[in-house]
Order: C-alpha cells, then structure tokens, then sequence
C-alpha cells in the first residue's frame, strides 16, 4: 500500500493505483473524455490524450493527467486548485473551438458527455474561433460516422481493435489532420466492420450513432394502405425503463405493449415467439448433427454481427455455423408467409417494425438472404431500444403510468426460453432445454443451467444427454469469439455446441441499448431481469409453447420440414 495525500486528506490506496481511481477513494470523481474501463471490466481505455483530468501535484512542473499518471509514496495531489480547475476549463473550451454548435441537431444531446462537462465546467462563450476540421458523413448500414464531431478519445478503437478484434478503425495522420479512419480510408462499408456496435457505445459525443430510421416509424403507421405489426426484443425490455430515468427492468412488458398499441400499430407480437421457433429448429439441428457426429460444433447464428464476423474471417467453417435464421428473420419470415392468411389481409400490404437493441439488425434485415424472390423483405424496418424511446416521448406517452396489456396472437405467446435470449447463454440454455428431453424423452428435472449464466466472456458446461456428454461454450465479446474459433480452426477444440454473441454479455449490451458507459452493474441488473421474467413465466421450454405447436400443425408441419427450411433457414457464405 502506498500513503498519498489529496487535497489535504490523507489515503492509503494499492501501488500502481491511477491519482483519479485514488481520487475515488475520497469520493472526488474527476472530469475525464478518454478514460473508460471497457465492458470487461478489465480492459482500459486510458491513452491521457484529453487531460480534462488534470491535476496538480506538489514538486512537480506543469499539471499532469490523472487517468495516465500513477500515484507514488508521500505524493501530495491538488485536484481542486485554481490551476487546474482554469486549465481543465481551456481545455474544454478548445474542444468546443473544433466542434459543430448543432446540439439540438444531435442524436446524442442531453445525453453528450462533453455537453455535460461544459456545463459542469461553468463554460458559456465559445472563446476560440478558428478553422474548424471538415469530414464527410460516412453512413453505413447500420450506424454513421460524424468526425467533425469526433474528440479523438479513442474509446472506439479500444473498442474496435481490443475488446473485438475487428480492427476495422484506427487513429490516422497527425497534428491537426488526426481523425478517427478505417485503414485504407474507405468507408466503413467498404471495410470488415460487423455493425455490432460497441463503438457507438463508448462514443461519449455524436461521432458515432446508429443511423436513425425511427422518423420511418411514423411514415409507415400513417399509410392506411398498410396493416403494420412490431415485434419487440427481449433485451429492449431489460433496458427501456432506463430512458425514463427508472431502473433496468422497471417497466413492465405489459406497459411496453400498451405504450406499442397506443402507436398505433395494428398487432404487437413478441420476438420471444420466434425465439421458441428458433430453438425448435436448432435443437433438432444439433440433434441431427450430434447424432451423426458431423459438421460438429454446430455454433448458433442468432447475432448478425458474429455472422458478418464469421463471414469475414472464418468463411471456412462456415459449415459449423446453424442454418437458422436469427428469431428477428424468422419473425420476419413467419409473419410475411403466415399471418396474410391468418388475418386475411394481402401480403403485399403487411409491413414489420422491429424493435431490437442491436444496430447489426438494422443491417441484417437489409441483406438479399432475408428476402425472397419477389424481392419482398422478412423484416421492413428496425429500430433500436434508443429510438423506441424517442417515439414514445415524441408521442407524449407517459409509459411509467400506463396499465398492462397482453401481446396479440397468434404470435405473441413465448416460453421463458425465449426470453432468456437476451442475454450470454440464453440460447444454449433454451435449446439444452428442448434437446434434452427430445432425446432423452424424458421430463428435465432442473430446467435452470447455471454453468452459462453470467457475464464472463467465455463459459463452459458439460451435460449428461442419455449417456453421451455434450461439452458446449457460451461466447460472448468477438474478440472471444475468435479464441474459441482459432481453437477449431487448428483442429483443438473440445466442443459440440457453441453460442457466440458479439456483445460483452449478450443483446443486453446491444449497441443500440441506453448508453451506460460499459458499467457491469446496469448490465447484471439488465440480466436479472431477463432471468425473473423467465422464472415467472408459466411455460419455460420452447417445444411447449401452445402457439408454436398450432404454427407446425397448420403451417411448418414439422422442425426441419420442405416448407420450415425454405423460410426460416439460410445459407451464410463468404464475403
């Protein structure tokens, strides 16, 4: 331990402690841009480039950065002096000199960091006028990048590059030319980018957002022409609460769907019901496969953004990866090829909203895989858990008070396994739900799989299914996503199932979720959710929904079926 004193206090902290993690300790929280522990909870993003946090320290020339500057026995700190305070204030205001003056233009006002540390820093006037950097707007599939917003804090490398391993950005030129670029300089849909979005998560200006197509939402509820149905998310359902300043998993699902039904929309359905159908086909995918001791570990392709991945890097094991369509596509698909006849409308004039708290669905929903000959789209729009947000209070719904209502049907009734898809290991604990007692043709006594529960980046479990143990993984974060494939690559994996969401702790962490600055807390909150509402849902495994079990008598016939493969199942292939 090594003894400091701050501001006149004196306190004991670990060697190697940052002065603003030491500052913690006495409840000082200073001003920082670039410093930010990534969603790991390990990884750091501190490279001292905006010394907003910088400080005095007695004996020594200058200020120095507080994130980047490690304390020392007997280091006496002034976090609060004249000195710093005016310097930090400077800063900013140097900031602001090269930053567009269009906050109410910006996605992300009232919710910018530097906006918040102006006003925190008593900044009033823009003091500095000069020339100002000029960028075009890269718009991409799923998000847009706005350098001329962009504060060179690098969170979105560290992002990118460290947490990823995507590598699709990177710092580029110097002096006044630095910006934020691919590496060619192309745009980001020119490189191997996978639209998961955790750069726009760390971002704490508008330079990097999802590109915004909730304004679409009114244009297509206002076409009479039109019979619009919504399917929402488990994981938006985790998170929304947290837009209207009440905590993860605050708001119930019954309030969400009334908010929905008060938009307007002609019939609101739950993803979690194309989650059960996706598990339907998947464990007898892994079934068959098992069975055969072929094209083994089969890996699930729910995440768009670990299929673009996958495509991009891994396209020789391609054959490993489900056929199955991702629960929002199979919504898309069912709702496109069954509900016309259902509801007796033209399937020409059937439109689907999606809500996701992913900005690779915006993507995924755009590909040529997800439409059909005819050229007609599974799903015609997506939206995030942010730009659901924005509808509601654009609407003046006051969603807090609102009164429970129930989905519509005929798909609108899931198991709590398709709720658990929201979160790491949702999906191999519903599929080994289903798999099991399709095997073993018996009863599952402890439904609850616990071994991949949580948040660790990678989780491993053997299970016992009529004798023959099947050791699975749970993957999470794509840069752990590439450990576990590099093992398979080079013939040392151990495994027979693998799930793999691009996301540090699954679709709770979308990147289309309410900003939270990677803190674990908000995300276990955002798990625990997802775990209570499958605990207190009626029906816990897929194969049991009564509703997926009408959709295959009527429709689907059978998991697998002529019919089933051609709507819900695709071929993924290399890029």
């Amino acid at each position: 331990m090594i003894s400091v004193k701050i501001n006149g206090v004196n306190v004991e902290v670990e060697k190697g402690t940052s002065i603003l993690d030491a500052a913690k300790k006495l409840n000082i929280n200073l001003p920082t841009l670039c410093h930010m522990y990534m969603v790991d909870g390990k990884t750091r993003n501190c490279k001292g480039t905006c010394r907003v946090c910088v400080v005095e320290v007695e004996g020594w020339h200058g200020l120095v950065p507080a994130c980047a500057t490690e304390v020392s026995e007997g280091m006496s700190i002034k976090t609060n002096s004249l000195k710093a305070i005016r310097a930090r204030r400077t800063i900013v205001e140097l900031l602001l000199s090269n930053h567009p003056k269009d906050c109410l233009n910006c996605d992300k006002n009232m919710n910018c960091e530097l906006q918040k540390l102006a006003s925190d820093l008593g900044v009033e006037e823009n003091k500095y006028e000069g020339e100002k950097v000029k960028f075009d707007l890269d718009v991409s599939d799923g998000f847009v990048m706005d350098r001329e917003k962009c504060i060179l804090c690098r969170r979105c490398v560290t992002a990118c590059n460290d947490i990823q391993k995507v590598h699709a950005i990177t710092v580029a030129n110097r002096g006044f030319e630095t910006n934020i670029s691919t590496f060619s300089n192309d745009s980001i849909n020119e490189t191997n980018c996978t639209y998961c979005g955790q750069c726009v998560a760390v971002c704490p200006t508008g330079a990097l957002r999802e590109k915004s197509d909730y304004k679409k939402v009114w244009e297509i509820l206002d076409d009479n022409n039109k019979y619009v149905v919504v399917q929402i998310a488990p994981a938006v359902r985790s998170a929304l609460a947290e837009e209207f300043g009440l905590e993860p998993g605050e708001l119930s699902t019954g309030k969400i769907v009334t908010a929905l039904k008060l938009l307007s929309f002609d019939s609101v359905f739950d993803t979690n019901f194309a989650a059960d159908l996706t598990i339907m086909e998947e464990a007898n995918e892994f079934i068959e496969r098992f069975t055969l001791g072929e094209n083994l570990p089969l890996i699930t392709s729910c995440c768009p953004a670990w299929i673009n991945y996958s495509e991009s890097n891994y396209y020789d094991n391609l054959n490993l990866v489900s056929s199955c369509k991702s629960p929002q596509q199979m919504f898309g698909a069912i709702a496109k090829n069954y509900l016309p006849q259902e509801l007796s409308i033209k399937r020409e004039n059937l439109a689907v909203v999606s809500i996701m708290p992913c900005i690779a669905k915006k993507h995924e929903a755009n590909r040529k895989e997800m439409q059909d000959i005819d050229g007609i789209k599974d799903v015609d729009l997506v939206i995030t858990t942010r730009e659901l947000a924005k509808i509601i209070k654009e609407a003046g719904i006051d969603i807090v008070n609102l009164h429970d209502s129930e989905f519509d049907n005929p798909l609108g009734m899931s198991s709590g396994a398709g709720t658990i898809f929201g979160t790491s290991g949702g999906v191999m604990e519903a599929a080994l739900r289903t798999a099991y007692e399709w095997i073993t043709g018996k009863e599952l006594e402890k439904i609850d799989f616990e071994n991949v529960r949580g948040l660790e980046g990678i989780k491993e479990a053997k299970v016992d299914l009529n004798g023959k143990e099947v050791n699975v993984a749970v993957v999470s974060s794509l840069g752990n996503a590439k450990k576990i494939m590099d093992e398979i690559k080079y013939g040392n994996s151990k495994y027979h199932f693998i799930e793999v969401m691009a996301c540090p702790g699954g679709c709770i962490d979308g990147g289309g979720q309410p900003f939270i600055k990677s803190n674990r807390d908000v995300l276990k909150k955002r798990m625990n959710s997802i775990y209570n509402e499958d605990k207190n849902k009626v029906i816990r495994k897929s194969h049991e929904n009564p509703m997926i079990q009408k959709l295959y008598k009527d429709y689907l016939q059978k998991p697998n079926s002529y019919i089933a493969h051609h709507i819900l199942h695709v071929n993924y292939k290399r890029i």
